[in-house]
């Protein structure tokens, strides 16, 4: 029994010598930094998700231009670089004889145009 006490506090003076053993704040050091590159990673992979969102969007869009004298709020809003805001206007400025309307009555500016110009309609 003595020697099993000996041998066990020999191996932890052993342990505690390891200069491999790393202090409490080097482990939580070690900790902040993988959580922070953790953290970036995931930015970036929310991004991505949301480019792919996008893109599906788009992909589904261009075969069926929206009519801007009809179309929900949300398909408005589904275009290339429109948001709810936006596409609020639109709706409130019903009737268009055409999609250039848009420009004209200052509902949207030539550059919130241009993304969108090829994906809508005004029948």
């Amino acid at each position: 029994m003595k020697r099993l006490i000996i041998t066990t506090i020999s191996l932890l003076a052993l342990c505690g010598c390891n200069q491999n053993t790393k202090t409490p704040d080097q482990i939580r050091q070690d900790a902040q930094n993988a959580t922070s590159q953790a953290s970036k990673v995931a930015a970036v992979a929310t991004e991505d998700a949301k480019a792919a969102v996008q893109g599906v969007q788009d992909g589904l869009n261009l075969g069926h231009p929206v009519n801007i004298n009809s179309a929900s709020r949300d398909d408005l809003a589904a275009l290339p670089g429109m948001d709810a805001r936006m596409a609020g206007r639109i709706v409130d400025g019903r009737p268009y004889t055409s999609t250039s309307d848009l420009v004209g009555r200052h509902i949207v500016t030539g550059t919130e145009y241009d993304k969108i110009s090829s994906r809508i309609t005004a029948n």
